[in-house]
């Protein structure tokens, strides 16, 4: 791809609770696939008050988020030592490999803009599964 470029409008919303092999039941516009994007996944994720996306690791891939509207309620960091915090529009994160992260919507509706790397099939983890062994090895691979 040399490059693309699109409207967020003109992206199709996904609703997930039709999609049975993939939670969680939230909508999401697929970005990643709209641009044509090969080595890294772009999402936003669409959320009503109380919907989140679990406490889970990836094993690979490191994920960046970006709050488009709503508040926001994050659990980050390893098990046993998460930290939370509330966050608004305007906000960035990220989680590397192995780190647990996650967030909930606190507002009446949200927005997250989400950035995964690299694009491979990564499917969340249990964060309390994970030894500090395996964390420590996941982040010396950077």
């Amino acid at each position: 791809m040399e490059y693309s470029v699109t409207e967020t409008d003109d992206v199709e919303v996904t609703d997930l609770s039709e999609v049975e092999e993939i939670p969680p039941d939230l909508d999401m516009q697929s970005i990643d696939t709209a641009l044509g994007l090969e080595e890294m996944l772009c999402k936003i994720w669409h959320f009503e008050e109380g919907e989140e996306i679990g406490y889970h690791a990836h094993g690979e891939q490191e994920e960046l988020f970006y709050v488009l509207e709503g508040r926001f309620s994050l659990k980050l960091g390893r098990s046993g030592e998460a930290e939370f915090q509330e966050v608004g529009p305007g906000t960035f994160w990220a989680a590397g490999p192995m780190i647990g992260h996650g967030h909930r919507c606190a507002s009446e509706t949200g927005k997250v803009l989400a950035l995964g790397a690299p694009n491979v099939a990564d499917p969340g983890r249990d964060p309390h599964s994970l030894s500090d062994e395996e964390i420590d090895e996941a982040q010396s691979d950077d």
